[in-house]
């Protein structure tokens, strides 16, 4: 499994806007040992957050099928530190976008109060960089509907997004290799005598 530094999507505008939350807890690893005299969350994984909040972004129009990765943090600045019970917004605004990749402007606040403003850029790698999937289609189809994506977004014109039909049918396929597997060997429970 893979880490994600979002909880949920609260807005999802096709090209335009994603606005994210995340519940810091100092249950998480990362504060454990992380300046022990003062617990907060890294300023690294605060970057982490918005490059996933963009990059889901920038790459949502083609279905997910291109691979996308962030290729340059040209800047992050914070303005305070992010601790213990603080709940994170995230906003990406898609600044341009081309062939070969794309640019966004982050905000980051907590309650109301501006934390961190950042710009990311990602590439769009092509078929030189392997043609299996950073993701696959089953296990990003997953993770977007806990973090419930398509429960909020919508392209400009405001009409819904559903989810990419090669996404739905490789969760399906996966669903039913799973029970194909699951009737070829089934779990033996030990009875009450044993």
């Amino acid at each position: 499994m893979r880490w994600f530094w979002i909880d949920r999507f609260l807005e999802f505008v096709r090209d335009t806007k994603a606005r994210t939350i995340k519940n810091v807890t100092f249950g998480e690893e990362p504060l454990d040992n992380y300046l022990q005299s003062r617990p907060h969350y890294p300023h690294s994984l605060m970057i982490e957050g918005m490059a996933q909040t963009g990059g889901l972004l920038v790459s949502e129009p083609e279905g997910f099928t291109r691979k996308t990765v962030l290729a340059k943090v040209s800047k992050a600045v914070f303005h305070r530190v992010v601790v213990p019970g603080d709940c994170i917004e995230l906003v990406a605004l898609v600044q341009n976008k081309s062939s070969t990749g794309a640019a966004i402007e982050g905000t980051i606040t907590c309650e109301g109060e501006v934390v961190a403003q950042m710009e990311l850029w990602f590439a769009f790698l092509d078929q030189s960089f392997g043609a299996e999937a950073l993701f696959p289609p089953e296990d990003l189809m997953r993770t977007l509907r806990i973090l419930r994506l398509f429960d909020v977004a919508v392209d400009t014109a405001g009409n819904r997004i559903n989810p990419p039909q090669h996404m739905l049918d490789a969760e399906l396929q996966s669903a039913e290799a799973l029970r194909q597997a699951s009737r070829s060997n089934p779990l033996v429970l030990p009875s009450a005598s044993d």
